[in-house]
């Protein structure tokens, strides 16, 4: 059985103030395309269709229309709801239009059923699990410790009717551990969000979404197939994909990826203003179109140089010098990037200067869990 890996579209998404609507249109069209190339038994979407809970009306009809356009394949779709969406706007008319085979994930409600799909290998058990916190969970199973991420989806992936001698898919959205995250992606508290790859075991493949770089957790089978587009400059190295996995006789497994080429790409560029001007060096590349982050490396300031800069640059989204003024400022400020950094990793570092030594790991656990949980009060 092939299926069709997507997730973390983040349609309605502004990078520096820059509408990505047209980007992401393109880029759902060459998906269809590979989606026609690759004739898959299904498409499955992990997460975070939407930027925001409340997504604007252009991003709405962007995936209305994707959706029409894939249930005319007559291609079966299975839907979640990740941290970015509202589950409950998603899952809107789910029961409606699951006869055209558009399967939207409902909201959270303790009980998970599998949709099911052959080949000739037999059934494979399609379940989705939309993004949960710990208080999702516990809601409907109060007698159960369910303390963190990992309990929450242990305990909500042990009540599954997993037949562990079938073949079985989950669709989730969450973090796990020893996944690679980059600055665009929502950071937790702490670490608090982590989830161990142990809960996955009774599945033969995990398509997560939440992630936004491209890669396996632990194993070949638990895996991130990123965004379709570039959505920060600190993914300006990812190369982005669409996963197609390869299901066989219980246990075979094969997966393999095809490039998102997309209609402008996210660039870094480094130099003097003299250096990135030259026509010798822009003329030959797709830089004037594509979205760029530009830092200059003149020791003075150059007279409105993003005004000088977009009319050979167009889409320019950031400015930034690195000089020794630059450097001496960051020195003396000791300016760091804090709004990266978990509201634990904050505490830790203002309990150390305040006490001299760092937390012990009775305090560092005692913290996690007092952040966490006011961080899940406040959600």
């Amino acid at each position: 059985m092939k299926l069709i890996h997507l997730s973390d579209l983040h349609l309605g998404k502004r990078v520096n103030e820059f509408s990505m609507l047209e980007d992401q249109a393109y880029i759902l069209q060459e998906i269809l395309e590979i989606i026609d190339d690759e004739a898959p038994d299904a498409v499955l979407v992990a997460g975070d269709v939407y930027d925001k809970s409340i997504p604007p009306a252009e991003a709405v009809e962007l995936f209305d229309d994707f959706l029409v356009r894939l249930a005319r394949r007559k291609l079966p779709v299975f839907i979640i709801s990740g941290n970015h969406d509202s589950p409950e706007r998603l899952a809107f008319a789910g029961r409606l239009i699951d006869a055209s085979g558009i399967h939207l994930s409902p909201v959270y409600h303790g009980c998970v059923e599998p949709l099911t799909l052959c080949d000739e290998h037999g059934e494979v058990d399609i379940f989705m699990l939309p993004f949960v916190k710990p208080a999702n969970v516990r809601r409907f199973f109060p007698d159960e410790a369910i303390d963190s991420y990992t309990d929450a989806l242990r305990v909500a992936i042990g009540r599954m009717p997993v037949d562990p001698a079938r073949r079985s898919v989950l669709v989730t959205h969450q973090f796990v551990t020893g996944a690679a995250r980059c600055e665009s992606e929502e950071l937790s508290v702490g670490g608090s969000d982590n989830v161990d790859s142990s809960v996955f075991d009774a599945f033969d493949y995990v398509a997560l979404g939440h992630l936004h770089g491209p890669q396996n957790v632990a194993e070949e089978r638990v895996r991130y197939c990123g965004t379709p587009l570039k959505y920060s400059f600190s993914e300006a190295s990812h190369k982005k994909s669409v996963t197609v996995v390869q299901l066989g006789e219980k246990g075979a497994l094969a997966i393999r990826t095809i490039p998102l080429i997309p209609r402008r790409d996210l660039v870094e560029l480094r130099g003097t203003y003299n250096e990135l001007t030259l026509k010798s060096f822009y003329e030959r590349t797709t830089y004037r179109d594509d979205y760029v982050h530009i830092t200059l490396t003149d020791e003075e300031d150059v007279p409105d140089a993003v005004g000088k800069l977009r009319v050979i640059y167009r889409n320019l989204m950031k400015l930034d010098y690195d000089n020794a003024r630059t450097r001496r400022s960051a020195e003396i400020t000791g300016a760091e990037a804090v709004e990266q950094k978990t509201p634990f990793e904050l505490f830790a570092e203002f309990y150390e200067l305040q006490n001299n030594a760092p937390m012990s790991e009775q305090q560092a656990d005692l913290i996690r869990g007092k952040i966490g949980k006011l961080w899940e009060e406040e959600a």
